[in-house]
């Protein structure tokens, strides 16, 4: 059945004017033959890059086709339909092979509108054909075409989209660290930035204004880098690639380096597209940046306490600054590490400073656990002997100068210069540091010291100052080690020191070793503890203890409880110094009445009770002398088996 059974007689009325039967009959009678002529001139065409021509023909024959059917269907012969669409069987073809050519042009625009830009203006200008047909057709509405809307325009959009997504964003096997990462930035930045100039300059000139080309090659590049962003963080990323990733979203995409270069500027702007990493994003890279960091500074901080505790066992004594005072390289090393550190983190935003920051203050806590649990390690090693290491004492007073140094350099890593506040948390664990260290050297000033205090009190001892004489030698040798620490650690080991030798000294004459015989003997014992007590104090005095710094007024305020003349005014002396010292106890007194040799048990018990009527507080600055000195219980007088006691 050819064209002449298809058409009928002309419809009034419709939408489009239908030939006369005779008049279409003459008019298409020759198509068949002529259809083939034609595609086979259209692919010829189109072979040789005759994009234009070969577009008018292809239109021209598919509005003779879309006229027939539109007849077709006007007069209620869809049936027929697939007989007009086998004769026009080639248009699909012509169709697909010229999209192809306009698709492999528009995969090619960055290159074409600097080498050939007519073949990339053709292409833009068939597509522009195509979109007004749609525009036509779909403003119709009455009837619409197979293969209608073609809609090109947007394959336009989608082809240009996928060939820059694809040229930047699909490296198959990208090295996601350090270096490769670097490289695969600088790439990125070079040519997302040659091609927005190309766009700018070139691009912008080949096609119809309202196609907004450079906002859309704009955003493109804009939504593809931050999926490919978010491609790179989902890798186990090591600290530098993460901060080349947060330096290259939040600092140079938006540089003049990148988006803000001045030739893109001000046609190119990026501040409308929304945040290349979200808030979200960055703030989960930047704890991702934190914990490697954080292992980073954990390790490091390690070996520097290894190599540390290494020197404390060296046959030779620490290192000395200018003044003398001992010290090492380690506070240095700690903070200069942590410092820039922080420094780094604060070329990217304030937000990641402000936790490298944090995290910082928290390793320098723990490694200051880690150097006391050194410490008491060293310790234990000199317990079991006392010649290992062999400057034990002085790389404790090292030790100390560097804590010191910790101390007041930690402000300086806060990042807001009007907020150097040492947290609470990181100065106790300076000041538990700075204790541990103390309490080690007091331990070795305690061993040195025990030997002698054993030997009093004596009758030996009653008869001559030797004793105290040794006892200021060691105090005297330990001081001048302690001259190699700084002044406010300096003075805190001579006030700690001399409350070591005053509880040692009253510890001694409290473990009943000893009872005065008679009244001489209470005036010698009197009088040595008057010029053992002038002795000592004149030595720390010399040392540059000030006398309301000491303790040794409890063993004159002793003395005094000695040397009263009359027992029975013992309740008066004694409350008098329990309001002084609240922390003695009632063993304490009555040892010291023991002492005395001739206090009866009736002048015991008035004082005893006198002091249950007196209960004592301990005021908040008191420093404890007798709470940490123990009195021997009493002895148990003998008992037979199944007997009673004597």
């Amino acid at each position: 059945m050819g064209f002449r059974g298809v058409l009928l007689p002309r419809k009034t009325g419709g939408a489009r004017a239908v030939p006369e039967p005779r008049d279409a009959e003459e008019q298409l009678h020759p198509v068949p033959a002529e259809v083939h002529e034609v595609f086979s001139h259209t692919l010829q065409l189109l072979h040789e890059q005759h994009l234009l021509e070969a577009h008018a023909e292809l239109m021209m024959m598919e509005h003779l086709r879309d006229d027939i059917l539109s007849q077709l269907h006007f007069r209620g012969l869809s049936s027929a339909q697939a007989t007009v669409l086998s004769y026009f069987g080639g248009l699909q073809e012509l169709n697909e092979s010229l999209a192809k050519q306009l698709w492999d042009i528009v995969g090619n625009s960055l290159r074409l509108v600097r080498e050939d830009p007519v073949l990339f203006v053709t292409a833009v200008r068939i597509i522009e054909r195509e979109e007004k047909i749609d525009d036509a057709l779909l403003l119709e509405a009455t009837f619409l075409p197979p293969g209608r809307p073609k809609g090109w325009r947007q394959k336009f959009y989608h082809v240009l989209q996928q060939t820059i997504t694809g040229a930047h964003f699909h490296a198959a096997c990208m090295d996601a660290e350090g270096p490769g990462l670097a490289r695969h930035l600088a790439a990125l930045q070079k040519g997302i930035v040659s091609e927005l100039r190309v766009v700018k300059d070139l691009m912008v000139q080949c096609v119809p204004a309202h196609y907004n080309i450079l906002s859309i090659c704009t955003a493109t590049y804009h939504q593809a880098l931050t999926s490919h962003l978010q491609d790179i963080l989902r890798e186990d990323l090591d600290k530098q690639a993460l901060f080349l990733l947060l330096e290259w979203a939040l600092r140079v995409y938006h540089s003049p380096e990148m988006m803000g270069h001045p030739d893109l500027l001000p046609e190119v702007d990026v501040s409308a597209l929304g945040p290349l990493m979200s808030p979200e994003l960055v703030d989960q890279t930047e704890r991702k940046y934190v914990v490697k960091v954080k292992a980073s500074v954990l390790e490091w901080m390690q070996r520097t306490l290894e190599v540390e505790f290494k020197e404390w066992f060296r046959e030779e004594e620490p290192e000395t600054d200018h003044q003398g005072f001992f010290q090492s390289a380690l506070p240095v090393i700690v903070m200069q590490m942590l410092n820039e550190n922080i420094q780094v983190a604060a070329l990217i935003t304030d937000s990641l400073q402000q936790k490298v920051y944090n995290m910082a203050l928290e390793e320098l806590e723990a490694f200051l656990g880690r150097l006391r649990e050194a410490l008491v390690q060293c310790g234990k090693e000199h317990q079991k002997d006392r010649t290992i290491p062999k400057y034990y004492v002085s790389y404790l007073l090292a030790m100390l100068n560097n804590n010191l140094a910790l101390s007041s350099s930690v402000s300086s890593l806060h990042p807001d210069t009007a907020r150097r506040e040492v947290p609470t948390s990181l100065q106790a664990a300076l000041d538990r540091t700075q204790k541990k260290a103390c309490q080690l050297l007091l331990e070795e000033l305690l061993l040195d010291l025990q030997p002698l205090c054993l030997q009093l009190p004596s009758r030996k001892w009653l008869s001559g100052s030797q004793l105290v004489n040794s006892m200021c030698e060691v105090i005297d040798k330990y001081a001048k080690d302690f001259s190699h620490v700084r002044k406010p650690i300096f003075t805190l080991l001579l006030m700690e020191s001399e409350l070591l030798v005053v509880s040692q000294y009253l510890r001694a004459l409290m473990q009943k070793k000893m009872v005065c015989k008679s009244e001489e003997e209470r005036g010698q014992l009197c009088n040595r503890l008057l010029q053992d007590a002038m002795q000592l104090q004149e030595l720390f005095c010399g040392l540059g203890l000030d006398r309301s710094q000491q303790s040794l007024e409890a063993v004159f305020a002793l003395r005094e409880l000695i040397c009263l003349k009359d027992p029975a005014l013992l309740s008066l002396e004694v409350l008098g110094f329990i309001t002084k010292y609240p922390d003695v106890s009632d063993e304490h007194i009555t040892t010291l009445l023991d002492l005395r040799g001739d206090v009866s048990r009736e002048v015991r018990h008035m004082v005893l009770e006198m002091m249950v009527q007196h209960p004592q507080v301990l005021p908040k600055s008191y420093r404890p002398i007798f709470s940490t000195i123990l009195v021997p219980a009493p002895e148990l007088p003998f008992c037979l088996r199944k007997g009673k006691c004597a």
